[in-house]
């Protein structure tokens, strides 16, 4: 899953603690995590993602990229 990680998704395993402290739903489908599900936190919106989600966010997070192509002549602001 390196397309998730370039989008700062760090994967967790949902622990009791996670789930008691921190959050038991997804915040984007809102699907309940089970404990020891892998899971997802968005380091950009601060919030837990269920691996289906993460990789929604990752798809489109790329597609809204700008693509740059590298001049061929090394160049400057002049």
């Amino acid at each position: 899953m390196s397309r998730m990680e370039e989008h700062c998704f760090i994967r967790e395993e949902a622990t009791s603690r996670i789930l008691e402290c921190v959050s038991r739903y997804c915040a984007q489908c809102y699907r309940e995590f089970g404990e020891g599900e892998e899971i997802f936190y968005d380091t950009q919106n601060y919030r837990y993602l269920c691996k289906a989600c993460a990789e929604e966010q990752a798809r489109h997070l790329d597609e809204a990229c700008e693509r740059i192509d590298e001049e061929e002549e090394p160049g400057g602001l002049f």
